[in-house]
């Protein structure tokens, strides 16, 4: 129904009191916010939590966006403090080293999880900061202005 609307519409119609309207916004952006939780946690239970509390934030401040900036820069700020929080309440742990296996008739599939299982590795090694970053430039697709905007710092800094 309002799928095709552009994010401050929708949010327009939430404050409003359209609570019909956020449903797109959810549907829209819950994929890359996902991901960008995952790369951070490293942990898909704990990166589903990340988004929902993430929405459920958001829906609750949303007279607090400011619609100059975009929803997903807004939103992935909360999803991106949410994730550093749950890192933080976690014991630490030592990260699990990847061991190429032999190629010998290796399938696609395991060759391919196998890659994704070691870029993961080596994200969690990062530095929260770091790690930031990069999820924001090659799993968000974020422009340098929006990671700029998201974190609080200048676009030549980042």
């Amino acid at each position: 129904m309002f799928d095709g609307d552009p994010d401050a519409t929708l949010v327009s119609r939430c404050l409003a009191g359209d609570v019909e309207a956020f449903g797109p916004l959810v549907r829209r952006y819950e994929r890359p916010l996902y991901n960008a939780a995952l790369r951070m946690l490293g942990d898909r239970e704990e990166a589903r939590d990340a988004v929902q509390d993430a929405f459920l934030r958001a829906y609750e401040k949303l007279a607090s966006f400011d619609p100059r900036y975009r929803f997903f820069s807004w939103i992935y700020r909360i999803v991106l403090n949410g994730s550093l929080n749950a890192r933080a309440r976690r014991r630490p742990t030592e990260p699990l080293l990847f061991e190429p296996r032999a190629s010998g008739g290796a399938d696609d599939a395991v060759i391919a999880r196998e890659r994704r299982d070691s870029v993961q590795a080596a994200l969690l090694r990062l530095s929260a900061e770091d790690r930031n970053v990069l999820v924001m430039r090659h799993f968000a697709d974020l422009s340098y202005t929006e990671i700029g905007a998201v974190l609080g710092v200048a676009e030549k800094t980042v």
